[in-house]
């Protein structure tokens, strides 16, 4: 006869080393691979009392009822859905990867450059709170002047050989040649004076009748450069003279887009009050009008010759004056209402309708002539007080690109303004964001870097924002952030060194990233762009800064939790060696070392190359022990000091915190011991191994749930080597009395995790007289009731290899063993083809002495055995599911291959010890 046995029957295993049930096959012997290991002595004694041998109500109740949902496996979002196969072929391996939640960061109360955790002191960082008022801008804004002296012209213009005529009263300078399609182009400034006009865009003083407006449409513009023909008001005119009849008679837009013609202080009514410089631009304009009033030579020759220059020159001169124009008619109206500062309402009324005029007449930017006279009025605005004010005029100031000081100093404004999370609207409403951004995109970073910083910090608070999450993304907030970190990582490089205001415009950047990846749009720019290896970079050159550190930190370990991202960063080689080094420098710093133990412990969760390039990383292991050791130690201290009533917790490590690293910690060890190389090796590491067991004795799963079971999932995986020096097979008497401990709680994720590793333990003899003495095979027939099908396979398993012993397949009766195996089969078969071929192994081997097939099952369980058999084997009932194809392929493959050899050679051996005949009765004599 043929003995079946389950190997590494925890994690929901699948039994894969069972003799195969093949006819002249050996059994499977006990005595084949297992040795006996010297046993610890434990602290405690436990033994299962009979009110566990049944499964009570208590066990599934309201706050377990999450294991109706157990994912006992850790599974990160992928931008792939798995297969309902994947997810069941996973949920049976024999190796699990352990889940954990991410490192919770709490969101700071204040909005800072720097928080409460920053490693930098105050006299070492920028400060968030200043004074600002209109005395910190400078009048001037000009670029700063070059340090060499420029050397005067060798060439010097020569006056023309003829002398000056009454036409041509002006000397003309030789000018070289011009592209003759210049001379047709039109002035881009008077082309819009005039299609401004004729749109109505210049607002009238008065309003004309009908009737009167019907004859301006008459006056339609006429305008040719070469001859510069000009047609108003009827009167053709040419270009110069038309620029002096721009003077002396200002146009009025009439309510049909025609002009007429109206007297210069009715067209300037309202701003004479004005400075002078307000109204006309100081006398530059004048003498330009002189210039371009002179007449044309009557000289054929040097007509032809100046023909281009003379045109060029009117162009430039027709633009000036119709900017003076429109710089009176729409701009110095609108300072006006500035300057009167009568409400609050009125002057950010007339602040937006200024940017509008001002982009509407092209007059943004640094080239204005005027823009030193827009600034100054805008500056003595700042000190009102008003944050709406107060944003608009940075608006305009932003777009008249200041520079230097005037630059950092308008950050600084709106920065000050962001501090108050009230203040958000009015940043969203105003199109803040876009201007900020233009900042970061257009200006220099090494000559703006505190301008940066301040512009940065805003960014920054406003990424924390959900609101504006899909804004800044749109606008290309990532790609700017990573160009200017890529830039940052360049000159680092050059240098040698970093600049501690480089690290202080990181911590904003890599802090408003942070907030940024929580979009899957701004993750997956980021994987585009080849952002991870920027980020790693960073994070190596300043290795010293442990604000920029943890903030990157931070970083990945949002991203790592989706499979994308986690294969992008494990990709670079480099990381594994950087974390490690983070690890040994900032041992004692929880905030950063829980997250780099987390992101390692994602990475290595699915990618078997992860755990391979990461374990020959020099070092790798000893770093884990040490950080391990570290934080026990301060977990038995604050224990110990909350035991003696410390009444000091504000100068302690919270608990929580460093019982998070130990949780991760565990959990990145037991994903490593999934690798074939290392798992034996750490199995077999007794600074490893007492850790883990240590953790185990004085943690109660009550008080830390996530970290007993991470620890009992990384002693499962660690079980499943059975190797000579293996420590685990050493201490197994030891383990399996804490394992008792677990049994006997309410917790049944915990129960679940103490059943697996009984799973791989009870391959050894010594386990299964352990389980036997301590009536743990009890609490295991009772799990079959649990109605889960992984607490039911994980308890079968631990069964199976119970029932190797002859003398121990009694036990299977006891507590109706035999029945609650039936009836998993028959509960479970059709959409659990591994469980229902374990309950199968298992009745085998129970079945191995069959003398008749009543007595050995029952009557009962014998017919409903038959029963379940035949149709379970019949192909078209037994697959015949509402499943997807997937699904049907996966149930089918372990239909043909674990179920039916077994079920098969089981349910012949039924009917062979079986009679349908009813006994005769005795008869009496």
């Amino acid at each position: 006869m043929e003995t079946l046995t389950c190997r590494a029957e925890r994690a929901g295993g699948r039994g894969e080393d069972a003799a195969a049930l093949c006819p002249g096959l050996e059994p499977w012997r006990r005595g084949h691979c297992r040795e006996r290991g010297s046993r610890s002595p434990p602290a405690r004694v436990w033994c299962l009392p009979e009110e566990h041998f049944t499964l009570k109500e208590k066990m599934l109740s309201p706050n377990d009822k999450k294991l109706e949902k157990l994912d006992p496996f850790y599974r990160p979002s992928l931008s792939k859905q798995k297969t309902s196969a994947e997810i069941i072929s996973e949920a049976r391996n024999a190796l699990r990867t352990v889940r954990t939640q991410r490192p919770f960061t709490p969101r700071e109360d204040q909005r800072k450059l720097f928080g409460p955790a920053s490693s930098r002191t105050p006299e070492s960082r920028p400060p968030s709170s200043f004074s600002l008022h209109a005395s910190s801008f400078e009048s001037s804004d000009s670029r700063p002047i070059s340090g060499a002296r420029l050397s005067p012209l060798e060439l010097k213009p020569k006056a023309p050989t003829s002398a000056a005529t009454e036409e041509d009263p002006c000397p003309s300078f030789p000018k070289p040649p011009v592209d003759p399609a210049k001379i047709r182009r039109i002035s881009s400034a008077r082309a819009r004076l005039f299609r401004a006009a004729s749109q109505g865009a210049l607002l009238p003083d008065r309003t004309h009748p009908p009737a009167e407006s019907k004859k301006t449409v008459e006056s339609k513009e006429t305008v040719m450069m070469g001859n510069s023909v000009v047609k108003i008001n009827g009167i053709y005119l040419t270009g110069s003279n038309a620029i002096g009849h721009l003077k002396s008679h200002p146009l009025q837009l009439t309510y049909d887009g025609g002009f007429s013609e109206i007297k210069e202080q009715e067209m300037f009514k309202g701003t004479t009050s004005l400075p002078s410089h307000l109204r006309n631009g100081g006398d530059q304009g004048k003498s330009r009008g002189r210039a371009s009033s002179c007449p044309d030579s009557s000289d054929l020759s040097r007509l032809e010759t100046k023909a281009v220059s003379k045109a060029d020159l009117q162009e430039k001169n027709t633009e000036i004056e119709v900017d003076d124009v429109f710089w009176n008619t729409r701009i110095v109206p609108i300072l006006h209402e500035l300057e009167k500062e009568e409400n609050i309402e009125t002057v950010c009324a007339a602040c937006t309708q200024l940017h509008h005029a001002l982009e509407e007449g092209n007059m943004l930017g640094n080239k204005f002539k005027r823009r030193s006279i827009l600034l100054k009025t805008l500056y003595k605005l700042v000190d009102v007080g008003s944050d709406l004010l107060s944003l608009k005029l940075a608006k305009i100031i932003l777009a008249l690109k200041v520079s230097r000081k005037n630059l950092l100093n308008v950050c600084k404004l709106i920065f000050k303004i962001s501090r108050s999370e009230k203040n958000d609207s009015l940043i969203q409403n105003d199109s803040i964001l876009e201007s900020l951004l233009e900042v970061l995109r257009t200006e220099d970073l090494q000559t703006n870097t505190e301008a940066f910083l301040y512009c940065m910090g805003t960014i920054k608070f406003i990424s924390g924002n959900p609101g504006f999450l899909n804004e800044m993304i749109s606008k290309g907030t990532v790609e700017i952030l990573m160009n200017l970190i890529k830039q940052i990582n360049e000159k680092a490089k050059k240098c040698g060194a970093c600049s501690p205001n480089s690290g202080h415009l990181l911590v904003q950047m890599t802090a408003t990233l942070r907030n940024l990846v929580d979009s899957p749009l701004a993750r997956s720019k980021l994987l585009s762009i080849s952002a991870l290896p920027q980020l790693c970079a960073a994070m190596g050159q300043h290795m010293g800064d442990k604000d920029v550190c943890t903030n990157i930190a931070r970083i990945f370990s949002k991203l790592t939790s989706y499979h994308d991202c986690c294969v992008a960063l494990a990709s670079c080689s480099r990381c594994y060696a950087l974390f490690l080094t983070l690890i040994n420098k900032y041992q004692q710093k929880q905030d950063l070392v829980v997250r780099i133990v987390f992101i390692l412990g994602n990475l290595t969760a699915k990618n078997n190359q992860a755990r391979e390039q990461f374990s020959k990383e020099k070092g790798s292991i000893p770093t884990l022990l040490s950080l391990f050791r570290t934080f026990y130690q301060l977990d038995l201290q604050s224990e110990k000091r909350a035991g003696e009533g410390d009444q000091q917790p504000q100068v302690q490590r919270p608990l929580a915190q460093v019982e998070d690293v130990l949780v991760k910690l565990t959990r990145l060890l037991a994903n490593l011991a999934i690798h074939p190389g290392i798992g034996p090796a750490l199995a077999a590491n007794r600074h490893v191994v007492g850790l883990l067991l240590a953790t185990l004795e004085y943690k109660s799963i009550d008080d830390c749930e996530e970290l007993v079971i991470n620890t009992t999932a990384t002693i499962n995986n660690l079980s499943y080597y059975r190797v000579k020096n293996s420590i685990i097979q050493d201490q197994k008497l030891y383990i399996a009395e804490l394992l008792i401990k677990l049994l006997v709680s309410k917790n049944m994720d915990g129960i679940l995790e103490a059943v697996r590793v009984f799973g791989n333990l009870s391959q050894d003899h010594d386990i299964c007289d352990f389980i036997v003495q301590k009536n743990v095979h009890k609490f295991m027939i009772a799990l079959l009731d649990a109605k889960h099908q992984d607490i039911c396979f994980s308890a079968c398993g631990v069964l199976l290899n119970l029932t190797v012993d002859k003398d121990k397949r009694i036990i299977l009766k006891e507590g109706g063993g035999i029945k609650k195996l039936v009836d998993c089969l028959r509960d479970f078969g059709p959409t659990d083809w591994q469980l229902a071929c374990l309950v199968c192994k298992t009745l085998w081997n129970f079945s191995e002495n069959i003398t008749n097939a009543s007595s050995c099952f029952g009557d009962e369980d014998t017919n409903t055995l038959l029963v379940v058999l035949l149709s379970f084997l019949d192909e078209e009932l037994a697959l015949d599911g509402s499943f997807d194809q997937d699904l049907k392929n996966y149930h089918k493959l372990h239909w043909e291959t674990e179920f039916k050899p077994v079920a098969q050679q089981l349910l012949n051996r039924i009917q062979s010890h079986h009679t349908f005949l009813e006994p005769l009765p005795i008869p009496s004599f």
